[in-house]
C-alpha cells in the first residue's frame, strides 16, 4: 500500500483518487478551495439553481465505469442520468431554426433536407461518417491509452476529406474548411458551431474536431436531475466510501522532491505531506511541475473561457422549450440551456436559465451582459418581461474557483495538427509524479477528464507497461 497524494478535487483527480483507493492505497486529496468538484460547481439563490460549470455530459460510459471498478452502487443508482432531445436547437443569424433530434441519423437528415433543400441531410452524414472513420483511428491512443512516446498515431489529421474536395492540396484541412467545401452555407455554419462550443476555433482546429459532434450524435447529450453538480456529489461520496481523504482550504506550494522522484507536497503554510506518489490533478503550470522531454506541451494562454449569465425567470417552462439552444450571430455565438428539472427553480411558475459565450485568448471577444440578453431573448421568448434578475460569471470568477490561469477552460484533445492539440502526458520527468484532470491527456470535458483517472490508476497499479483497457 502506498501513501498516495493528489492535488485537486476535480473530477478527473476525483476519479483518478477512488480507483487508487479501490486499489488498496491510502489517498490524501488537498484542495485548494473550500469544496470538492472543481469546476462543476454550483450557484444557488431565492429557490434558485444553475450549474455554474458544464451542463451536460457526453459519453457517460466513463462515469459508468468508474461506479463499476469503485463499488457496488452503479452510476444510475447514484444519480439520475435523462438523455437530451431534442439534441440541440440551431437559430441561425437570418432567424432559421433546426432542431435536431438525438441520436437518429435518419431524423437528423430530415431535418436538415427540409432546412436547408434535399441532399443537406446526406452530406451532413457523410461528413458524420467520415468523423466516425477518424473516431475509430484513434480512439484507443487518443482516450482509452496512456499517450505514446513518438504520438506519430495522433499528429496526423485522421479525417479522411472528400476527395476532389481540394482540401489535401497543400496541408490537411481544417474544420472550416472541411465544413464550407463539403457542406456549404448555413449547413456548414451547424457543424462549425457544435465544435465552437468546445471552446475550439473551427478555422484553426483539424478536421479531426469533427469527432466532437458525431460523439454527441452517437452517443447522446445526458443532463444529470438536479444539476451536474449532483455528479460531482456521487463521485466525491463515492471516494468518501473508499476512505480517501480530503483536506480542503488548503493550497499546495510545490511538489516535493527526494532522491530524484516525488516525495510528497510542501503546502501553502510551509507545512510538508510526505507521500510515495503524488498526483497532480490540476494544471502542472501552476506547480512547474517537469513534463517529459519531447512531450506535448501544455495548452497555453490562447486557450478560450467562458462568460456566463444565470436566469431567474418568472413564469413556467413552456412546454415546447428545449433543453439547449445555440444562438448564431455574425460576432458571438451563445449557448442557452433551459432544463426541464424541479430541482433547479423554486417552483413550476419559474425557470432557470443559463446562458454562455465564449471569450478570452484566442476567441473573439465576449459580448457584454446586455447584449448576451439580446441574443438569449431569441431562444426564450419575453425573456426580459419575466427576468427577475441575473447572475453574472466572468473568467476571473472561473479562475478564483479553479485556479485557471485566465479563467481557462481546456477543451478535450484532438488528433492531427502535428500533435499541437494534445495534452502532457500523464506521467512526468520527475518519477513518481503524475498528471490527472482536464490538463493532461486527453485533455478537458467531463468524460475526458473522467478518462484520466484510470490511466493515472492503471499506470500507478500496473506500471508502465499499462496499455490502456481493452
Amino acid at each position: 500500500m502506498a501513501r498516495i497524494a493528489v492535488i485537486g478535487a476535480g473530477m478527473g483527480a476525483m476519479a483518478t483518487a477512488a480507483r487508487l483507493a479501490v486499489a488498496g492505497h491510502q489517498v490524501t486529496v488537498y484542495e485548494r478551495g473550500s469544496t470538492y468538484g472543481g469546476s462543476v460547481g454550483r450557484y444557488e439563490r431565492d429557490g434558485f439553481a444553475f450549474d455554474t460549470g458544464p451542463g451536460l455530459l457526453h459519453l457517460p460510459a466513463v462515469y459508468r465505469d468508474l461506479f463499476v471498478k469503485t463499488g457496488k452502487r452503479p452510476l444510475e443508482d447514484c444519480v439520475e442520468l435523462v438523455q437530451v432531445d431534442p439534441a440541440v436547437r440551431h437559430l441561425l443569424a437570418d432567424g432559421t431554426a433546426v432542431t435536431l433530434p438525438g441520436g437518429s441519423r435518419g431524423g437528423a437528415a430530415a431535418v436538415l433536407d427540409q432546412a436547408f433543400g434535399a441532399g443537406a441531410g446526406e452530406r451532413w452524414n457523410g461528413v458524420l461518417g467520415r468523423a466516425r472513420d477518424a473516431w475509430n483511428a484513434t480512439r484507443r491512443p487518443l482516450l482509452e491509452e496512456p499517450l505514446r512516446p513518438d504520438r506519430q498515431v495522433l499528429g496526423d489529421d485522421p479525417y479522411p476529406a472528400l476527395r476532389k474536395s481540394g482540401l489535401l492540396r497543400r496541408r490537411p484541412p481544417t474544420l472550416a474548411e472541411v465544413a464550407a467545401r463539403e457542406l456549404g452555407g448555413e449547413l456548414g455554419e451547424l457543424l462549425a458551431a457544435r465544435v465552437r462550443a468546445y471552446g475550439v476555433d473551427p478555422a484553426t482546429v483539424p478536421a479531426s474536431a469533427a469527432v466532437l459532434p458525431y460523439m454527441e450524435q452517437t452517443f447522446g447529450s445526458w443532463y444529470v436531475r438536479g444539476g451536474m453538480r449532483a455528479l460531482a456529489t456521487a463521485v466525491y461520496e463515492r471516494c468518501l466510501e473508499r476512505k480517501v481523504t480530503f483536506v480542503f482550504d488548503t493550497p499546495v506550494r510545490e511538489v516535493l522532491e527526494q532522491g530524484g522522484r516525488a516525495a510528497g507536497l510542501l503546502l501553502a503554510d510551509g507545512t510538508e505531506a510526505p507521500a510515495d506518489l503524488v498526483v497532480c490533478g490540476v494544471d502542472p503550470r501552476r506547480l512547474r511541475v517537469p513534463l517529459p522531454a519531447g512531450g506535448a506541451p501544455a495548452r497555453g494562454p490562447g486557450v478560450a473561457s467562458r462568460l456566463t449569465l444565470l436566469l431567474a425567470l418568472r413564469g413556467a417552462r413552456p412546454a415546447d422549450a428545449v433543453h439547449r439552444t445555440l444562438v448564431h450571430s455574425p460576432g458571438a455565438q451563445l449557448t442557452v440551456l433551459r432544463p426541464d428539472d424541479p430541482a433547479v427553480r423554486p417552483d413550476a411558475d419559474h425557470e432557470a436559465v443559463t446562458v454562455s459565450a465564449i471569450c478570452g485568448p484566442g476567441s473573439a471577444p465576449a459580448p457584454r451582459a446586455e447584449e448576451l440578453l439580446d441574443l438569449a431573448a431569441r431562444a426564450v421568448p419575453a425573456l426580459r418581461e419575466r427576468l427577475l434578475w441575473t447572475h453574472e460569471r466572468t473568467p476571473a470568477d472561473i479562475e478564483a474557483d479553479t485556479g485557471a490561469q485566465h479563467g481557462a477552460v481546456p477543451p478535450p484533445a484532438l488528433a492531427g495538427a502535428g500533435g499541437a492539440m494534445l495534452y502532457p502526458a500523464n506521467t512526468t520527468a520527475l518519477p513518481g509524479l503524475f498528471l490527472a484532470g482536464g490538463w493532461a491527456h486527453p485533455g478537458g470535458g467531463l468524460a475526458h477528464a473522467g478518462m484520466t483517472g484510470a490511466l493515472v490508476a492503471g499506470l500507478i497499479v500496473e506500471g508502465s507497461g499499462f496499455r490502456g483497457s481493452q
